[in-house]
């Protein structure tokens, strides 16, 4: 069971906006743990990778239901399970929600991917958006038809509409023209019956918005006085991942102290991607593949195969916190560890 939980900033309450929602979910008609059987199988008789070095961490993963050409040799593997059904707002485009607006509406979209293993593509068709918010967090306003969306991350997008519609919102499954998605429309304009694929698969989900987002209330500018790097690693076969080489719960905490800046550079060693999710803290993101910039701040961040992203946050809320992988069964098959206060005791 989900929902979406919205809080409303002052800004919010006075800006002339109707507000609409957004959920995403990839639905099978299997359990979760079947699910993950069917991953881990090939898991049988073999040991987990290597602590150290590259090693099998570099495997292709042939188990993958999709996967993208990165050049001679190489893979990118997508959607580790092939879903019987993608829904927005709980359903599919067989019958989407209509949200119902004015002629000529000012709307701020709420999108959330709140699925457990798929990325998306959100395109707003013949609408325009300006992207004003991140995981939450005022961003400078960034405008387009067509952003990526990784698993756990959200997005606020102010929509205003140029007449009566209908005007589909649809999100594409990376890898795959399977999409799901809502209908805008003044009330009373008729709506034609949507397609359920798109005509080509829409390709991996990536930084390209990642890349231009700016914060409104960034870190203040400051030194780190500690620097973490998590390696991520693992493969489709046999089916684990991994941070620094340990699997969870055998891990070894994450060690900092209260007052501190803290900067953590993640290089991803699989052919997947990653949406990196921290608890208890929101980060900012400073550098992508080793160049810095001062992004967006946020709680989850995708880091592509092959790539390294950077984020950078206060240790202010002393306890022990997660820090995760967000494709739910990369996380059940240990890609996750802690951030553990100094003082904090077991």
């Amino acid at each position: 069971m989900t929902a979406p939980m919205i809080v409303h900033s002052p800004e919010d309450m006075r800006d002339d906006r109707q507000e609409a929602v957004l959920m995403l979910h990839d639905f099978s008609f299997q359990t979760p743990d079947e699910l993950l059987a069917g991953l881990t199988k090939s898991n049988r008789g073999q040991s987990p990778m290597p602590k150290s070095g590259m090693g099998n961490d570099m495997n292709m993963g042939s188990g993958s239901m999709g996967a993208m050409n990165m050049g001679p040799g190489m893979a990118m593997d997508l959607n580790d399970i092939d879903y019987d059904a993608f829904l927005a707002n709980d359903r599919t485009l067989a019958d989407p929600e209509v949200i119902r607006s004015e002629p000529g509406g000012r709307i701020r979209l709420r999108v959330i991917n709140a699925a457990s293993a798929t990325q998306f593509w959100i395109d707003l068709g013949a609408l325009n958006g300006n992207v004003v918010a991140v995981d939450g967090h005022p961003v400078r306003p960034v405008r387009g038809t067509r952003v990526p969306l990784a698993i756990a991350q959200r997005l606020d997008v102010l929509i205003d509409l140029p007449g009566n519609g209908p005007y589909p919102i649809f999100a594409q499954v990376e890898g795959k023209r399977a999409r799901t998605g809502i209908v805008l429309s003044a009330s009373g304009a008729p709506v034609s019956r949507l397609a359920a694929e798109a005509g080509e698969n829409a390709p991996p989900v990536d930084l390209s918005l990642e890349r231009r987002l700016e914060a409104v209330i960034p870190l203040a500018p400051r030194a780190s006085d500690v620097k973490h790097r998590v390696i991520l690693a693992g493969a489709m076969a046999p089916y684990a991942w991994s941070l620094n080489g340990e699997y969870w719960p055998n891990v070894t905490p994450l060690m900092i102290a209260t007052g501190q800046r803290v900067a953590i550079e993640m290089l991803n060693h699989t052919m997947m991607p990653h949406p990196m999710h921290l608890h208890g803290h929101a980060f900012q993101v400073v550098a992508i593949n080793g160049a810095p910039l001062a992004g967006a701040v946020r709680d989850t961040v995708l880091v592509p195969p092959m790539g390294s992203v950077t984020i950078a946050f206060d240790a202010d809320n002393p306890g022990r916190w997660a820090f995760h992988c967000h494709n739910l069964y990369h996380m059940i098959t240990g890609m996750m560890t802690e951030f553990r206060y100094e003082g904090i005791a077991v």
